[in-house]
């Protein structure tokens, strides 16, 4: 039985993926700061497949010594570590200090989250054999909201070294990136009709993604199948973003 970490795995793409792994049959740790939200979420789960197979556990990720208390109750060896906790903060960016806390947020939650949770466990990834997939953005590619943007890029700057460090040991490292998602809590009340149009149009498939899109594009990334893809960023925006080759 594999063993996998989701952060971020309350909502969204996050609870999609826990959920796809999970009826793959492996054993899911699924972390976030929402106690409430985990729970349920790995209620749902379980409750679908018939099987205690989804593990909630609450903490900042951007906190070292509450991430350090949580490391007891992790798995000893893991086989895949997704790293999907962040999203885009709001606040007042008028005024030069507002201005620095949105960017000290978006950068704690979308990187500083993942750098940790890898480091904190780097050690206990399958060797060979572990997996690291990190949900980065079509906004690292294209830009698009000043702090969520470099952030995600930053992610990507992670995916690279990482994937160089961890080769030699039978690790891959790669990342997704997510276009226009339905169905998550990243646009909330931010969306409207015409905005939603406008990124469907964006699109040659005609349709928003969904969570369970991205969900098996990081499946397939964890999977044997893809040991020789690494360093590498799967889009999954329905064409709104040509690859580049």
């Amino acid at each position: 039985m594999r063993t996998v970490i989701v952060s971020g795995g309350g909502t969204g793409v996050g609870r999609a993926t826990a959920g796809a792994f999970a009826n793959g049959g492996a054993d899911v740790h699924i972390l976030g700061r929402r106690e409430q939200v985990l729970a349920r979420a790995a209620s749902a789960i379980n409750k679908q497949i018939g099987r205690e197979a989804v593990h909630p556990h609450a903490v900042d990720l951007t906190d070292a010594a509450a991430l350090e208390q949580l490391l007891p109750q992790l798995p000893g060896e893991i086989d895949v570590l997704v790293n999907n906790a962040g999203g885009a903060p709001g606040g007042d960016t008028e005024s030069l200090r507002g201005f620095e806390r949105h960017l000290r947020a978006a950068f704690e939650s979308n990187f500083l989250s993942a750098a940790l949770l890898t480091e904190a466990l780097g050690s206990r990834l399958r060797r060979p054999g572990g997996r690291i997939v990190n949900v980065s953005s079509i906004a690292a590619l294209r830009g698009g909201g000043a702090a969520y943007a470099s952030a995600k890029a930053a992610l990507l700057g992670l995916t690279y070294t990482l994937a160089a460090e961890l080769g030699g040991d039978g690790i891959t490292v790669n990342a997704v990136a997510p276009g226009y998602i339905t169905d998550t809590e990243f646009f909330g009340e931010a969306m409207t009709p015409e905005r939603h149009t406008r990124l469907v149009g964006q699109t040659l498939t005609g349709r928003p993604g969904t969570p369970n899109d991205v969900a098996a594009a990081i499946v397939y990334l964890a999977s044997a199948e893809a040991g020789q893809v690494t360093a590498q960023v799967l889009q999954v925006n329905g064409g709104a973003l040509p690859g580049r080759g």
